[in-house]
């Protein structure tokens, strides 16, 4: 009986924990993905097409590599991602963002082959990285207590959830803050009447504009805080659990795949760090080698995730605004939390000196001859550096 019931418990555990990992990482970043889209006038039906390309790419990358290495090799968009597109796209059309994601994809292709990520930071601190994601998160962990004047019940419900959560269920935080959210907004009458009806996500294919200022203010930006911010902390969760597998070969497939993914909304993919940690752990299985089927069930649920994306986005539609922004503010608090703290965590005066400009610029409404603040903040950063290292 026994020799029957291990393998249905280890596939049992294996579900379990890649479906964790899909909810985690969706009820991160549904709402500021929802948000970027609307940012650049898309409308519910947009954001489950680039719902269906994530799903499909990250769910197809995440089986594939899993399988082939036999490690828990887990894909995931971009969280970062999404709160830059939404800080940073003022001013760009769909198409002209759309020609962003295409050029940082090829850059998270050919990157790792031609230049060792290690490099990078060595012209690039990682403390100015940090404290540039640092400065974009910001203006979202405000608007969280900018709502209270609209919304005051609701986004005081949302937090107290969100700290009781964080206490005594971590791992489900985002879904409790989610659920506590959506049901109070019921109750308060401030979700929208309206008959919704099934439907399939479509794929929608987006004509890319190319432009210089496209690659400056969009696809740098995106590149560096992909790379920073998740492909590091995905190989560096790999590594804390014993796994090493080829990152070169991994970061450019999923580039590759990027690049295809993109005229349909697939702006960022990427290693997961936190969700990915998920099916990694040994509840999954006791024996490390067969982790690898956390992941490879996760990849399942996110392409089920993308076909049923049409269906949730026209319900989430429904939700007021207010519990998007807010729910797209809390969504963030951990990642403003660890930002800051790696901005200024070097043992060199003049590098936390340089983040700190970096972060400052960064946050401000700063937009001079074509150039974000993201860019503005990064210069700033690195002429302090400079400046220091005159002898």
């Amino acid at each position: 009986m026994k020799a029957v019931w291990q393998p249905i418990n280890a596939i049992i555990a294996a579900m379990s924990a890649g479906l964790m990992a899909v909810i985690v990482g969706f009820s991160s970043s549904v709402a500021l993905i929802y948000q970027s889209v609307i940012s650049l006038g898309g409308d519910a039906n947009l954001v489950a097409s680039w719902f269906l390309a994530l799903g499909v790419s990250m769910g197809s990358l995440s089986m594939l590599l899993s399988w082939h290495y036999r490690a828990p090799i887990l894909i995931a968009w971009s969280t970062p991602g999404a709160a830059l597109l939404i800080a940073n796209v003022q001013g760009f059309t769909l198409n002209q963002a759309i020609a962003g994601f295409i050029v940082s994809a090829v850059l998270l292709c050919f990157f790792p082959l031609l230049v060792p990520l290690d490099r990078l930071f060595k012209w690039l601190p990682s403390q100015l990285a940090s404290a540039m994601l640092a400065g974009i998160l910001l203006s979202f962990g405000f608007s969280v207590f900018e709502q209270i004047n609209l919304q005051p019940n609701l986004i005081f419900a949302m937090l107290i959830s969100y700290l009781l959560a964080k206490r005594f269920a971590p791992q489900w935080t985002l879904l409790i803050v989610t659920l506590v959210s959506i049901i109070l907004a019921w109750q308060l009458q401030l979700i929208e009447n309206k008959t919704i009806e099934w439907q399939w996500s479509e794929w929608q294919f987006i004509q890319p504009d190319f432009s210089w200022s496209v690659v400056i203010a969009i696809s740098l930006p995106l590149f560096i805080v992909t790379t920073a911010a998740q492909n590091l902390p995905g190989i560096a969760m790999l590594h804390s659990f014993g796994y090493r597998p080829p990152i070169k070969p991994i970061l450019s497939i999923s580039g590759l795949i990027n690049i295809i993914a993109a005229p349909f909304g697939g702006y960022a993919l990427n290693l997961a760090a936190i969700s990915a940690s998920l099916c990694m752990v040994e509840e999954v299985n006791q024996d490390p080698k067969k982790r690898y089927w956390a992941s490879f069930w996760a990849g399942i649920f996110y392409i089920v995730l993308g076909l049923f994306a049409a269906y949730i986005m026209a319900c989430f539609a429904l939700l007021p605004s207010s519990l998007i922004l807010a729910l797209a503010g809390i969504a963030l608090f951990g990642t403003i939390t660890h930002s800051l703290q790696q901005s200024i965590n070097s043992e060199h005066k003049y590098i936390n000196e340089a983040a700190t400009f970096t972060l400052l610029i960064t946050a401000s409404p700063i937009s001079l001859w074509g150039l974000s603040s993201v860019i503005w903040g990064l210069l700033g950063g690195m002429l302090v550096l400079l400046i220091n290292k005159i002898k």
